[in-house]
């Protein structure tokens, strides 16, 4: 689904000097209360983006650059996730989950599954399920902020329901982009 592409990268780096520092309010990340993370720290310059689901059954983080957000509007996506799904993502390679009780993993078609918090039914992950297959596309949403990410494209649109419209400037594909 989202593997089409690698898009422009618009995430801002640790070390590009517009990332101020941050302090962690309690419960919004897998950093300590009150903790405070500063640009060009050890933990910033190796941890790219960071995320997870609503109960933190789930957390992970990425060792690069997320890609830009692509939508699925096509009816899988739409059933999984209660409306179109935004993602971005990285090589699998990249990813590191640092909590993963709750993870599990449903193949939804021939070709892909995905993966979701069994505890909160978070939806986090999707991978192509064929051999050699690289990456993993995160769900924007589980992204901890601030993400520095943007829509590039919106895919299956021909698929979309009925009761919205897309009308953001991005560039549209009827279906899967040639």
């Amino acid at each position: 689904m989202f593997s089409a592409g690698t898009g422009a990268n618009k995430i801002r780096t640790p070390n590009d000097g517009n990332l101020p520092e941050r302090t962690y309010p309690k419960n919004t990340s897998n950093h300590a209360e009150g903790e405070t993370v500063l640009r060009g720290s050890p933990l910033m310059d190796t941890v790219a983006a960071q995320g997870g689901c609503l109960c933190g059954g789930v957390r992970y983080r990425t060792k690069s650059a997320l890609r830009d957000v692509i939508t699925c509007h096509c009816s899988q996506c739409r059933k999984t996730g209660g409306h179109f799904v935004a993602a971005t993502q990285i090589p699998t390679a990249d990813l590191e989950l640092t909590v993963s009780a709750t993870l599990r993993w449903y193949r939804s078609s021939d070709s892909a599954e995905r993966g979701f918090c069994q505890r909160c039914g978070g939806n986090l992950f999707w991978r192509s399920s064929s051999p050699g297959s690289a990456t993993t596309s995160i769900m924007a949403g589980t992204v901890d902020p601030p993400t520095g990410l943007r829509i590039i494209q919106h895919i299956f649109t021909a698929d979309k329901s009925d009761y919205y419209e897309i009308n953001d400037g991005a560039p549209q594909s009827a279906h899967w982009p040639e």
